[in-house]
């Protein structure tokens, strides 16, 4: 065989042989006697290549050794000593001997004593740096799952490629590695659009990258397993690991080309990952009015004890109970209630002060505010708390913007009589979110120009008979302010949506393309269509409805409107408000039943090369920006505003680092829409304001009763200030200072008419007193 090429390897895998003939193996003395004659074989057919072929073929031979990787369950000495062991007794027990001395590693030395036989001086000269470089091998397969339990000695696997390439570099010293063997799987019944093998190359090539950039790994070559789909040991026909997909029912076992084919292919062109030039920072600024918010999904109602609205008298026992004790027949006279009252609005409103944001925001709460769900019962407390939240946000220049309903806790924070009897479900209410709405546009209209009907309706939880009523009820809402309230007020009214990004899976298959499609339509076009479009719900989701009800026999109705009804809901709207978090991967190959929707017949599928937030949201700042592009292509060049988008990170942490890689590029691709994309984009918001409201969300820490800000609430400030990201060739944008808002001037710009009118008679009542005066002194003074 030396005599036809001169690159080899040799005993492929021997750790595999070992473990695919246990049932020949009685003891563990002849496993390891096996072994032992592994290695001298190898070492033997090194020496045969070196002394008689090399000089004349010039060419390399190693062994190939296939590993895992393992990291302790805790970081304890203790653990970490484990994780030495199991690389040792797996790796090591060919590694060492070859790579480093001769001879076993000390750990296995001290655990198998007798058991594992003895290199005599000699015979460690003779194995001892038989390998022109290190073969290694990580799969699924031999990697993994044919690993003895007893291997891992109690601690985690990890498939982190790149941290097993420095263990080798820094234990074997520093050789040079050649990956000979790599890749993971997918199901049997995949076919061509394999994504969840393209995005484990992805993540598994791109460790090796880093290994050899950041770490100064010495790897010369890469080598994907395998060329064709095939038997895979003890797996069988159950999993195909091919770039090409084999037909094996078929007689000729036809092959056929996969996605990860055409990804493999790219990738070599390009001879790894160049950054795109799509998705490099850009800089710029955002114009003159742009809305800097951050949003709390409630703000918290803390009142101070009312002791100018209790007419009692008390007097505090200081010695005994150290309670208030009422002193019976006394009382004072009351006062009317003012916004100094409410001590927790004074904290809230610094803070915002302090983040230098324009905007604010928050929810109402429908069910604290009418809890019957009518007008026969008000929180006027928590209605006066309101108008003085909102007042003091526009003393510090700050613009409320309210939501009238949002859909957090189990009840979907409606009262408790809507709730009981349907909730959206009942057309009923319908009209009581119309009834609510006019007392909420009356009662804080004054101060409130910004509302939000409904924010984030969840369409995972939604009926298509409760979206159908929602719809009708923010038309109503909307209409109800436009025809009452809008010359008044001067406002503006939308519907905040919920919309993250859906992405195709495989970016070179058409069925991907058309699920991902569909997503869009069914998450974000259901509600967004009949308001925002024709009035009606995406034809998509019409037609896949009827096909499922023809295929499956099942009834998924979507509701009907009437023509009346379209002319209600289409163009209720001032703006389109969304919130945006993360990005999905979507397919149409089954391969994870847990993620496969049956409904809709699509499979979810994770790039774990994203980075992704201890919740596992993923990190994917190009997502806002395609979300943006498609709105505008949707619907035209309507006002748009980011009303959340945020990420969770560990709450512990004020050096927030995740938050702050998130919130910049978000930013920046919402510039990007903006200036590249020509996207009507009007303002962003954070979420959240704390983690109080929002446990690991906010820019704000709570602890102990005390707010501290993060470094990612700084680095938004930064932002704001900067109104996005100037470069020194950015053209300076001179903005007009804004006066600071007046909530009692309200009373004075309506009546601008009525005011002139009243200055003039005042005018001339003056003029008229000061001729009447001066010529009666005249008159005086003729006749003196």
């Amino acid at each position: 065989l030396f005599e036809r090429s001169g690159q080899f390897l040799r005993i492929y895998l021997p750790y595999l042989i070992i473990c695919e003939n246990t049932d020949k193996v009685k003891t563990y003395f002849e496993t390891c006697l096996v072994k032992c004659i592994l290695i001298f074989a190898h070492a033997k057919v090194w020496h045969l290549y070196n002394d008689h072929f090399r000089p004349t073929q010039r060419g390399k031979v190693s062994i190939a050794l296939s590993s895992h990787w393992i990291k302790p369950q805790h970081m304890t000495e203790k653990n970490i000593k484990e994780c030495q062991k199991s690389l040792d007794f797996v790796l090591g027990w060919f590694a060492k001997p070859i790579f480093i001395d001769g001879d076993y590693p000390e750990s296995m030395k001290s655990n198998l004593s007798s058991l594992l036989p003895e290199f005599s001086e000699v015979e460690k000269k003779y194995i001892k740096g038989t390998a022109d470089f290190f073969a290694l091998s990580f799969g699924a397969t031999l990697s993994f799952q044919l690993l003895d339990s007893h291997m891992k000695f109690q601690q985690l696997e990890s498939i982190s490629l790149r941290q097993l390439l420095y263990w080798i570099s820094r234990e074997y010293n520093n050789p040079q590695i050649f990956i000979v063997e790599n890749s993971w799987f997918v199901s049997g019944s995949t076919k061509r659009d394999d994504a969840k093998y393209i995005y484990y190359l992805k993540k598994f090539i791109m460790e090796t990258l880093k290994a050899i950039r950041y770490d100064g790994v010495n790897v010369f070559g890469y080598t994907v397993w395998s060329l064709l789909d095939g038997f895979e040991w003890h797996r069988g026909y159950s999993i195909r690991r091919g770039l090409f997909y084999v037909d094996f029912q078929s007689h000729d076992k036809k092959l056929m080309p996969k996605s990860s084919v055409l990804f493999y292919q790219k990738l070599i062109e390009k001879n790894g990952f160049p950054p795109l030039p799509e998705n490099q920072p850009i800089e710029g600024i955002f114009p003159c009015g742009f809305a800097w918010g951050i949003v709390d999904n409630y703000i918290q109602v803390n009142t101070t004890p009312a002791q100018f609205l209790d007419s009692n008298v008390y007097v505090w026992d200081v010695h005994q109970t150290k309670k208030l004790i009422k002193v019976d027949g006394v009382f004072t006279s009351k006062r009317k209630r003012h916004c100094v009252d409410f001590a927790a609005i004074r904290l809230q409103i610094s803070l915002l002060q302090e983040m230098h944001v324009t905007h604010f925001h928050f929810s109402l709460k429908w069910s604290l505010i009418l809890p019957l769900g009518n007008l026969s019962v008000i929180n006027h407390t928590l209605v006066h708390y309101y108008q003085c939240f909102a007042s003091e946000l526009l003393r510090v220049n700050i613009t409320p913007v309210v939501a009238l309903w949002q859909p957090m806790a189990e009840n979907q924070e409606l009262p408790v009589s809507l709730a009981k009897y349907g909730a959206w479900e009942n057309p009923e209410t319908i009209q009581a979110f119309a009834e609510y709405a006019r007392f909420c546009f009356t009662s804080l209209g004054d101060h409130v120009k910004f509302w939000i009907t409904m924010n984030e309706p969840s369409v995972k939880n939604l009926t298509y008979t409760a979206g159908h009523n929602l719809l009708k009820a923010h038309a109503k809402a909307w209409h109800l302010y436009d025809k009452e309230f809008r010359r008044s007020q001067k406002g503006k009214i939308s519907i905040a949506l919920q919309a993250d990004w859906v992405e195709p899976a495989c970016p070179f298959s058409r069925n991907d393309q058309d699920v991902a499609d569909r997503i869009l339509e069914f998450d974000i076009g259901w509600l967004a269509e009949p308001i925002f479009g024709n009035g009606d719900y995406p034809q998509v989701m019409r037609a896949w409805l009827h096909r499922r009800n023809s295929i499956d026999l099942y009834n998924f109705h979507l509701p009907y409107f009437s023509e009346d009804e379209k002319k209600l809901i289409q163009g209720s709207f001032d703006f389109f408000a969304l919130s945006h978090y993360t990005t999905t991967l979507v397919g149409w190959e089954k391969e994870d039943a847990l993620k496969y929707d049956h409904y809709l017949e699509v499979q979810m599928i994770n790039d774990i090369t994203w980075l992704h937030s201890p919740s596992r949201a993923a990190v994917v700042p190009w997502g806002l920006r395609k979300l943006l592009k498609w709105v505008k292509s949707k619907y035209g060049n309507v006002p748009v505003y980011v009303m959340a988008n945020g990420i969770d990170d560990d709450q512990n942490m004020v050096h927030d680092k995740l938050r702050i890689y998130y919130i910049e590029n978000y930013i920046n691709e919402a510039l990007k829409a903006y200036t590249l994309d020509n996207v009507n984009l009007q303002g962003y918001f954070v979420y959240s304001f704390n983690d109080k409201t929002a446990p690991k969300y906010g820019l704000y820490s709570y602890v102990a009763n005390q707010y501290e800000p993060k470094l990612s609430m700084k680095h938004y400030r930064e932002i704001i200030y900067n109104n996005g990201f100037p470069g020194p060739e950015t053209p300076e944008l001179v903005c007009p200072e804004e006066i600071a808002s007046c909530p009692e001037c309200h009373f004075f710009r309506t009546r601008k008419s009525l005011l002139a009118f009243i200055s003039f008679i005042f005018v001339a009542f003056i003029v008229t007193i000061f001729v009447i005066t001066y010529y009666s002194r005249r008159v005086e003074r003729r006749y003196k």
